[in-house]
């Protein structure tokens, strides 16, 4: 007999909790190409993250990733944690890139619920703020921010309207 085992579809408001700390799954190596096409995309300028000769002049001696990158990035990460249920992100807060990010690096993250409340215009979401750092292969962080999203409430998840097909074209399991 088949089951249908639902997939992880993301937490809603009343799963959060003040103080729960999240270590989010997964990680990313930075590429140069990550790096070009964001600072490309995005029309910055700024010669630190595009070139490699200008900058064997400066400091650091290396390209710079492009800090709206790493700050796309970790909120990236968050998001099956935190915010798959997203209604809307409310703002981006306290932003601070302590330490730089160089293609190579391999970032990760964490987030720490800081508060919640009911959202006073649509009862349908609460409101989450959070704690998020991102981090280096070293376990130095590189950026650290507050975010504050609203989220759907139990019972308000919008539906898909995608149909599925007939499991029948599947093969039948087998029992060992």
């Amino acid at each position: 007999m088949t089951q249908i085992v639902e997939g992880w579809t993301g937490r809603v408001f009343e799963d959060f909790t003040p103080g729960d700390l999240y270590y989010h799954p997964f990680s990313k190596t930075v590429t140069e190409d990550d790096n070009m096409t964001s600072t490309l995309m995005t029309q910055n300028v700024a010669k630190v993250h595009v070139d490699a000769r200008l900058t064997e002049s400066t400091e650091f001696r290396r390209i710079l990733v492009n800090s709206c990158f790493t700050l796309s990035l970790v909120t990236g990460q968050s998001t099956i944690d935190l915010s798959m249920n997203v209604f809307a992100n409310l703002g981006w807060d306290e932003v601070r890139l302590p330490h730089p990010v160089f293609v190579g690096d391999t970032i990760s993250s964490r987030s720490k619920v800081l508060s919640l409340r009911e959202s006073r215009s649509r009862p349908s979401v609460g409101i989450v703020e959070v704690a998020t750092e991102g981090y280096n292969q070293e376990g130095v962080i590189v950026i650290s921010f507050r975010r504050t999203f609203m989220v759907s409430r139990r019972g308000f998840l919008p539906v898909s309207p995608t149909p599925r097909p007939d499991e029948s074209s599947l093969p039948d399991a087998v029992e060992r």
